[in-house]
């Protein structure tokens, strides 16, 4: 009796767990995708619990913080990949999970990818979808308990190249709607990509800008030269022996923003290379406790 007790109550604390983490995903575009061509035949959306590739409708997978311990933050996550496809567990749910345990809630921007076969301007389109995002949580925020002026940003990798885009290009809007802001209250820049100069990721520069870019170009999405005064305060972490995005794109940011006064904090790992997502396991010490403890000194 006692065993089938047992079991019941297992089961119904699977189902609870289960309906817990049913997420419901939100379109950025019920009306259309701007922006976009027709995607050839060939061209098919496809993702698995890890990753997603080729997306063309984009989407916000929301996970709002518990209202008792809710503080009315929010952040969107920006998934790495190269700008080749999206990393929508190690760093997409992982982080969301992480956010929502210290009362932010969080939702994850499953964005389109750069192509000249499904965009007419593919150098915009993940920043369009980032923009839209800042958008739509801000115009629903009192339905998910958020201050729509305490929502930030976090992209890893190739996604911190977006997440840095988004919190340096705000002026640059490219969205149709003007009324709603597109800047960000704070940033949070995990092992990024920052420059498209010498020291670029040669894989996401060349997926965004093309293989032959102008020096315009070039510097236009080199964020560490788009720095200003105004540039929401910003966290970043890296690790020196980063093996596939240098470290230095990392310190070029930092340096920018000591040049204008930004409010940040960077933390450099000895060790412990690229794509960590949530846990460097070369480190005891956990990245994400220093944020949370940066995000609390700022009022976030």
């Amino acid at each position: 009796m006692k065993k089938l007790i047992l079991t019941t109550l297992t089961f119904i604390a699977a189902i609870t767990i289960s309906h817990a983490q049913e997420v419901t995903p939100i379109p950025l575009y019920p009306h259309g995708v701007p922006n976009s061509k027709p995607a050839p035949a060939d061209y098919k959306e496809t993702d698995n619990k890890d990753w997603a590739w080729k997306v063309v409708n984009p989407v916000l997978l929301p996970y709002p913080a518990d209202k008792s311990i809710a503080t009315g933050t929010a952040v969107i996550i920006c998934p790495g990949g190269g700008y080749g496809g999206l990393s929508m567990e190690n760093e997409g749910t992982n982080i969301a999970k992480a956010f929502n345990k210290i009362g932010v809630s969080a939702f994850i921007l499953k964005y389109r990818l750069p192509s000249d076969l499904i965009m007419k301007d593919k150098t915009i389109g993940p920043l369009q979808d980032a923009q839209t995002a800042l958008q739509i949580v801000r115009s629903r925020a009192a339905e998910w308990n958020i201050n729509p002026s305490k929502v930030g940003i976090i992209g890893a990798s190739a996604g911190g190249h977006l997440a840095s885009t988004v919190e340096t290009h705000y002026k640059q809007v490219v969205v149709a709607d003007k009324t709603v802001s597109v800047r960000p209250d704070f940033a949070i820049l995990m092992y990024p990509v920052i420059t498209f100069g010498d020291l670029a990721h040669q894989g996401s520069r060349e997926a965004l800008i093309g293989k032959n870019p102008s020096q315009e170009l070039i510097d236009l999405y080199s964020n560490e030269k788009q720095v200003t005064p105004d540039t929401p305060p910003t966290f970043i972490v890296m690790a020196e022996d980063d093996g596939t995005v240098p470290v230095e794109n990392a310190l070029l940011f930092y340096s920018a923003m000591i040049k204008n006064k930004v409010k940040g904090e960077m933390h450099i790992y000895q060790s412990g290379g690229h794509g960590f997502g949530i846990h460097n396991s070369k480190s005891t010490e956990e990245w994400f406790n220093w944020c949370a403890s940066w995000m609390k000194a700022n009022g976030f």
